[in-house]
This record gives structure tokens, sequence and C-alpha cells, in this order.
């Protein structure tokens, strides 16, 4: 698994030449509702097992949660079953908040 940092992960969704990667929030829904970056699908953890077959093996994938712990379970998860482009964003939400987007509500 990758690890990015939030800055890195700006330039990344923000450069045309490069594919962008599906951004996976797996944290709750009352968590996502306070703040998610722009374009984030929500997958609650605990629902990944069951919904495999709604993500491609070979998708660039970058896993969100708070501050980066769930989502780096999630991403070790999908590496175990066949997921060969998975990246954990250090530090969440919280860092991008932090380091990104300032007006983003944090908690």
């Amino acid at each position: 698994m990758q690890h990015l940092t939030a800055s890195e992960l700006a330039a990344w969704i923000a450069d045309p030449q490069r594919p962008a990667p599906l951004l996976l929030d797996v944290r709750e829904p009352w968590e996502y509702e306070t703040c998610h970056i722009a374009a984030a699908q929500l997958m609650p953890m605990q629902t990944v097992p069951a919904r495999l077959n709604d993500l491609e093996e070979d998708q660039a994938i970058v896993c969100i949660c708070h501050h980066g712990a769930r989502s780096m379970q999630v991403a070790a998860f999908l590496e175990r079953h066949g997921f060969s482009a998975v990246s954990n964003l250090t530090g969440g939400v919280h860092a991008w908040a932090q380091q990104v987007d300032p007006a983003m509500p944090t908690y």
C-alpha cells in the first residue's frame, strides 16, 4: 500500500494527466455528512467486505477516514483481496482540512 499526504493527494486530483483515483471514504455516514473531500464515495468500513464487488481490483483507490487508521485497515484488507493500486490518506480528512482546505469543518 502507498501512503499519501493530503498535499500529494490534492496534487494528484488536480493533475489532468493522471486518471483520478476512487476516493473511498470509510467513515460513518454522520462523519461524512460533517465533512468530506469532494467526489469521495462513502463506504463505511464495516460494509466493505460485502461490497467488494462494487470496486474494481485494478482501479487506483485512495482510502480515507478521520485520521488515517481505519482507512489503513481497509487498504490492507483490499490488498489482501487482490486490489493492486491501493493508497491510504495519511492523517485523513483532518490532515486534508489542515493542509489543503482550511474552510472544511473539522470534528
